[in-house]
C-alpha cells in the first residue's frame, strides 16, 4: 500500500505544471492518500474471519486456530489471491491464516495459503538425500520456460533469488518444510515464501506463507505454532496408508517434493495489491476529474469482496 501511494505521490511531484495550471490546491494530495488508506481499509474490513476449530471442505483435516491467529474461508481467499494481489486464479485453495493483526492489504503482514493436492502418499525415504545446491540451479534452469508460460497468462517473471530457509523434513510428524527468496518483475522488495507439507494418506496439505524478505522473522518466530494448526482427520493421517494396492502412491518423493516443477509452477505468490490497479478506471478518473476542476467521485471497488458464506463443510 505504501508503494501505492509512493508511486501517486511521485506523480504529483513531477506534475507541477499541471497543478499550477489546473489546481494549486495543496490539500489533493493528502486526498488522494486519505482515499487509497480507505480503499485498503475496506478490503481489509469486508473479510470475516474464524478462529477456534475449522473442519476443512470435505473433512480431509481440521485447523485448531489458536490465539494470535484468524482463518479466512474460501471464497474470499481466492479473492484475494487473484483479486486483490494478483496472482493466478487457484481453485484448490481451502482458506488462508493470518496472524491477529494482519489482513490482505495490511503490509507488516504474512499469510499461509492452505491447499491439498491429492498425489496420493508420498515415501520419504529419500528426505535425507536432498542436494539443495542442485536444487537451487534446477529451479534457474527451469526460470525460462516457467516465466514464458506466466507471461503468456499476464503475469511477472520470477526468480528464485537464495534459500531463504533451507528444506527440513520432519520425520516423526511427517512434515516438510523450506522458504524459498523470490523476485517478482521489477519489484523493489524480494518475496519470501514458506512452504510447508504435512504428508497424509492421500497427498499433502499445503501451507504457503506469502511474505516479504523483511518478515521472515517473524514466520519464524511464529512457525511452530504454524506447524501445530492443522491435523489429518481420523483415516487421512500418514499412519493411516493400507499398503495392499488399493491405496495410490504419489510419483513423488519427499525429495521430489521440494524438487519437482509442478511446486515450481504452484508454490509462487506474491502480494502486488493488485485491487489498487483494478481500481485504475476509478482512481484515473478520480485524477481526470480533479484537473479538469470537477467534483471528486468516490473510489469504488471494480470487483466486490464476495461475502463470508463459505464456511467448510465436514465430510
Amino acid at each position: 500500500m505504501k508503494k501505492v501511494i509512493s508511486f501517486f505521490c511521485l506523480c504529483l511531484a513531477l506534475s507541477p505544471a499541471v497543478f499550477a495550471k489546473e489546481d494549486p490546491d495543496s490539500t489533493k494530495l493528502a486526498q488522494i492518500q486519505s482515499r487509497l488508506a480507505q480503499l485498503a481499509d475496506s478490503v481489509n474490513n469486508a473479510m470475516h474471519y474464524e478462529t477456534g476449530t475449522i473442519t476443512l471442505k470435505g473433512g480431509l483435516a481440521k485447523l485448531n486456530i489458536p490465539a494470535g491467529f484468524k482463518y479466512l474461508g474460501i471464497e474470499q481467499s481466492k479473492y484475494v489471491i487473484k483479486d486483490v494481489w494478483g496472482n493466478p486464479e487457484r481453485d484448490d485453495v481451502l482458506g488462508m491464516i493470518f496472524p491477529a493483526s494482519g489482513g490482505p492489504m495490511v503490509d507488516s503482514s504474512y499469510a499461509f495459503i492452505i491447499s491439498f493436492d491429492e498425489m496420493g502418499y508420498v515415501k520419504d525415504h529419500d528426505a535425507d538425500e536432498i542436494d539443495y545446491k542442485e536444487l537451487l540451479d534446477t529451479w534457474h534452469k527451469e526460470e525460462p520456460s516457467i516465466n514464458a508460460e506466466r507471461n503468456k497468462m499476464g503475469y511477472p517473471a520470477i526468480h528464485m533469488v537464495d534459500w531463504a530457509q533451507p528444506p527440513f523434513y520432519d520425520k516423526n510428524n511427517k512434515v516438510l518444510h523450506w522458504a524459498k527468496e523470490l523476485k517478482f518483475g521489477g519489484e523493489e522488495d524480494n518475496t519470501l515464501n514458506y512452504d510447508v507439507r504435512f504428508l497424509g494418506r492421500r497427498g499433502i496439505l499445503s501451507l504457503n506463507a506469502v511474505a516479504t524478505m523483511d518478515q521472515l522473522p517473524m514466520v519464524k518466530n511464529d512457525i511452530n505454532q504454524i506447524l501445530a494448526i492443522p491435523e489429518f482427520t481420523e483415516g487421512n493421517r500418514y499412519a493411516d496408508f493400507k499398503n495392499d494396492n488399493t491405496d495410490n502412491i504419489a510419483a513423488y518423493t519427499v525429495g521430489g517434493l521440494v524438487a519437482g516443477k509442478v511446486l515450481l509452477k504452484i508454490g509462487f505468490f506474491a502480494k502486488f495489491w493488485k485491487l489498487i490497479v483494478l481500481g485504475v478506471a476509478a482512481i484515473g478518473g478520480f485524477f481526470a476529474k480533479m484537473f479538469k476542476r470537477k467534483k471528486e467521485p468516490d473510489m469504488v471497488y471494480e470487483s466486490t469482496p464476495p461475502s463470508s458464506t463459505d464456511t467448510p463443510i465436514p465430510s
